[in-house]
């Protein structure tokens, strides 16, 4: 789908949708608990689809309501193969879940997903008593052996998903673990995990993620769970915001643990005018300024930070590109070649695992590809306010993947 977005103002009021990392991480957990949950403030992006879907394949019965999804587990997977979709976070949560059932089970993938890989899960869940099997080091992986806990060295250096996907796991294995971390990235991913386990009636202790101490036989159990308002979703409406008139977001939580809740730091860097309060979050456009920032954490931020440096004047620098090898689209490079498209320069190449954006006039009149990327697409929307001429976005239905509203949200004059 092409969407030919005009130059505008943005003046929007909106509640941003739920957060599909806390859904995803909610939904894995309701599938392994003693009891049913109900899920409240649910997302129904197609990776969280996936996930409801790999919870009725691992025997849980889901109930959908518009504002609520109730699920049942019974612990029984009733097949050997599960399908995740696209989600990255989906294949690195559920490969060593579905190794606690011993059912020799196949993860399964599409698109995107199955040129990303996830070799480095490999070696940990053989010494917990998995053997996988991948191809060319992607998905589809095949699951031999139950999982059964005991000592390992994790390195999470490239992506923080799969221990995660431990951390829901081994509780439920019959040994303790221990995990040796030998390298993380996306620190805030994993406190997320840890604090959503805790609302389940988890215990795991966290030594300043150097060692992960995690009892086995655990029971989880939250009968209501509410997920929080999706920062990663937020960023492009408050990014437009400072960059073209006003918006006013509902539904975030300013103590969130979310990593992408970083959008407001560079914001308020960069000069744009921004006001919190108990219930809304305000950003006016003002002058703004070349900004510095290490999103090594936040690596979803990347587009749409390079949207919002393209609108500074100056060089911004944006700290963390070896992140973004394996997104949804190499996603380095798809910056600098679809921004070079709109006249703004990417230099991806002078300083290394750093993005340097020059800002300027953006260059509308053009087609740009979103790469099958729902970040992409956002970041261009964003892009296209400030444009010369109206720019065309091919793929720009690949929002679905996390936010399938964002054209009904995406209000401009």
């Amino acid at each position: 789908m092409i969407k030919s977005l005009k130059p505008s103002e943005y003046n929007s009021e909106l509640t941003i949708p739920s957060s599909k990392s806390y859904m995803q991480r909610a939904v894995a957990i309701a599938t392994l608990s003693d009891t049913a949950t109900t899920i409240l403030n649910p997302d129904f992006s197609n990776d969280s689809r996936a996930g409801l879907g790999v919870a009725q394949a691992l025997g849980c019965n889901v109930e959908e309501y518009p504002d609520r999804i109730v699920l049942t587990p019974n612990h029984h997977p009733a097949g050997n193969i599960v399908d995740v979709g696209e989600a990255g976070l989906g294949l690195r949560l559920y490969t060593p879940i579905c190794s606690l059932f011993g059912n020799n089970i196949t993860v399964a993938g599409h698109g995107t997903l199955l040129k990303r890989p996830v070799d480095e899960m490999i070696a940990p869940l053989s010494k917990l008593g998995v053997s996988i099997t991948l191809t060319n080091n992607c998905a589809p992986v095949h699951t031999m052996g139950k999982l059964d806990g005991g000592n390992v060295d994790i390195d999470a250096g490239k992506s923080s998903q799969f221990l995660s996907g431990l951390l829901i796991a081994l509780p439920k294995a019959e040994r303790d673990s221990l995990l040796n971390i030998t390298a993380i990235n996306s620190k805030p991913y994993v406190s997320m995990t840890i604090d959503i386990l805790k609302q389940f009636g988890c215990t795991i202790v966290n030594h300043d993620f150097n060692t992960i101490k995690i009892s086995g036989n655990q029971h989880y159990n939250c009968s209501q769970y509410v997920v929080e308002g999706d920062w990663s979703s937020a960023a492009a409406h408050l990014a437009a915001g400072a960059i073209a008139g006003k918006v006013v977001v509902h539904g975030l939580q300013y103590n969130s643990l979310q990593a992408d809740k970083a959008i407001i730091e560079v914001l308020e860097n960069c000069g744009a005018n921004v006001e919190v309060s108990s219930n809304s979050i305000v950003v006016t456009h003002n002058k703004l300024k070349a900004f510095r920032f290490d999103a090594t954490d936040s690596p979803d931020l990347f587009p749409v930070l390079a949207a919002l440096a393209a609108n500074c004047d100056g060089i911004s620098e944006i700290i963390g590109t070896s992140r973004l090898t394996h997104k949804e689209s190499n996603r380095a490079k798809a910056i600098s070649d679809e921004f070079a498209k709109l006249g703004i320069d990417v230099d991806i190449t002078t300083k290394p695992n750093t993005m340097l954006v020059s800002g300027g006039k953006i260059r509308g009149g053009v087609l740009v590809s979103a790469h099958h990327d729902h970040r992409m697409a956002m970041a261009l929307a964003v892009c296209a306010l400030t444009a010369d001429a109206p720019i065309d976005i091919d793929e720009a239905e690949s929002v679905a993947k996390s936010y399938p509203t964002f054209w009904e949200q995406w209000k401009v004059n």
